[in-house]
């Protein structure tokens, strides 16, 4: 069958492959550069390639890295994608044989996988940065507001008495979990694809360690089939970063139910928040919905990672690849925005006190003390503590009263349900009914009292410090390796000068 046509077809081209080539400029030149120089060390290294060839390629890679104006460049076709545009520059300064002298055991399989990899890691640095920084802003605002007395809500409707600082606290467990998980995660990108080749390894004696030190991983990953193959690292990495901001929009969304008119626990400072364009009286805490609106992006965009993974075949495949990996960086574009906005936002807050001492007073959501101090001090069962407390409640709300006041509904309560007064005078009953003697006497493990909650915060900075080593720990490698190569790099260039 004759065929006359000539790669690229002009649409393919369009649609495909320009996008690709302006993808591989925005994120993948330096990775690229750096696995040329460590795969071109390791081959003088291990006696595969002769020095003095070696030196030229170093100096042709070092040339177009001068002279090559990557940003100006656009895809005219001439060359299938970056790397043959690389590969190409080199031909016209050394010759072809010289030139593809540096693709000696190695494939754009195992290449690729390795400069997604390289990229993620700098992005996941990035992230646990700003997710440890939103840790301890909010760790230090806890803190802060660890007496601010605020009401819980359980089913959308007031419950108990807390502190903003034990609210917060549940909160920073969960976000410590998350970084956890995103840890691990970056961990599991630090293991090397380079030398798999394109599926079995090669039939030279390269090192694989020396590249995988001299690209900053810990070692390489061992598997050859696996290390073209295997996305657990994409699926992993994206699944760690969808919990952490679902996590996050659901601390949000409280937050825009808090300060709400109806509720108004919550008051937003006036950096945060925008006017109406027509009605003058409104406070519009924008910001809170820009937050949700970014965590649910985020999450939407991680699921899109995980999904395109979704029934594809174990081998090297483009699904895996350089269209679907530049997708999901935006998924870190928007979640770095929401820890930022949020490490910011969440020290700026302060608790109407006026309002949340109103709200519990109306709400009667202090008769859970109530009762355990009619057992603790009457003697009641729980559950005849537990009736006095619900018709003192009944009676109050009936009334359009606060709890503070219904002392003689209490009376009236004991005396119908139990046949004799309660031994609780007036000064008794007003603590009682405190949310101040609520907190207080929760001082159980896991609890709002200062005591409970102060241990609780401190033991969360230790786990913070944790999560920490691991994290300097990627970042010292990757910078004391690139330090290293670049030094062997610059010695090898000056070979022929020797």
């Amino acid at each position: 069958m004759t065929d006359n046509t000539v790669f690229p077809d002009p649409h393919y081209k369009t649609t495909v492959l320009a996008p690709l080539f302006e993808g591989a400029k925005a994120h993948f030149v330096e990775p690229i550069r750096a696995i040329n120089q460590a795969h071109l060390l390791m081959l003088v290294e291990t006696g595969i390639l002769d020095q003095d060839v070696a030196s030229d390629i170093a100096n042709a890679l070092v040339d177009i890295d001068k002279n090559v104006d990557v940003n100006a460049l656009t895809y005219t076709g001439e060359y299938e994608d970056y790397f043959f545009l690389v590969e190409a520059e080199l031909k016209k300064r050394v010759g072809p044989d010289v030139a593809g002298a540096l693709h000696t055991a190695r494939s754009r399989n195992d290449m690729d996988h390795t400069v997604f990899k390289l990229v993620l890691q700098q992005r996941c640095n990035d992230l646990i940065k700003l997710g440890t920084n939103l840790c301890s802003a909010m760790i230090e605002t806890a803190k802060r507001e660890s007496d601010t007395l605020i009401v819980a809500y359980t089913h959308g409707q007031p419950a108990q008495p807390s502190t903003f600082g034990h609210y917060l606290a549940a909160a920073i467990e969960v976000l410590l979990r998350d970084l956890d998980r995103l840890t691990r995660a970056r961990t599991a990108l630090n293991k090397c694809p380079m030398g798999a080749a394109a599926i079995t390894t090669s039939g030279f004696e390269i090192d694989r360690h020396a590249v995988a030190k001299s690209l900053g991983f810990e070692a390489p990953l061992e598997n050859s089939y696996g290390c073209i193959a295997s996305v657990d690292y994409v699926t992993g990495l994206y699944s760690a970063i969808k919990l952490t901001f679902l996590h996050l929009g659901r601390l949000v969304q409280d937050f825009q139910f808090w300060s709400a008119f109806e509720v108004g626990q919550l008051y937003v400072p006036n950096s945060f928040v925008q006017i109406s364009s027509i009605m003058p009286q409104k406070r519009n805490p924008v910001p809170i919905e820009h937050l949700r609106l970014l965590s649910s992006l985020t999450v939407g965009r991680c699921d899109m990672m995980v999904n395109n993974m979704h029934n594809t075949p174990f081998t090297d495949m483009n699904d895996s690849e350089g269209e679907v990996q530049q997708a999901g960086y935006a998924a870190f574009q928007s979640g770095s925005r929401v820890l930022e906005l949020l490490g910011a936002f969440i020290p700026a807050l302060k608790i109407n006190s006026d309002r949340v001492r109103q709200n519990t007073d109306a709400s009667c959501i202090t008769i859970t003390e109530l009762a355990d101090t009619l057992v603790r001090e009457d003697g009641l069962s729980f559950r005849q503590a537990h009736e006095v407390a619900a018709l003192t409640a009944k009676a109050v709300i009936a009334q359009g009263a606060g709890l503070a006041s219904g002392y003689d509904a209490f009376q009236a309560a004991f005396e119908g349900d139990v046949g004799h007064a309660s031994k609780l005078d007036k000064k008794a009953y007003l603590k009682a009914v405190s949310p101040e003697q609520f907190v207080a006497v929760r001082d159980r493990f896991g609890g709002p009292a200062p005591r409970a909650l102060n241990a609780a915060l401190s033991g969360y900075q230790e786990q913070l410090d944790q999560i920490l080593v691991p994290h300097n720990q990627n970042i010292e490698r990757t910078s004391n390796a690139t330090k290293s190569r670049n030094s062997a790099f610059a010695q090898l260039t000056k070979h022929r000068e020797n």
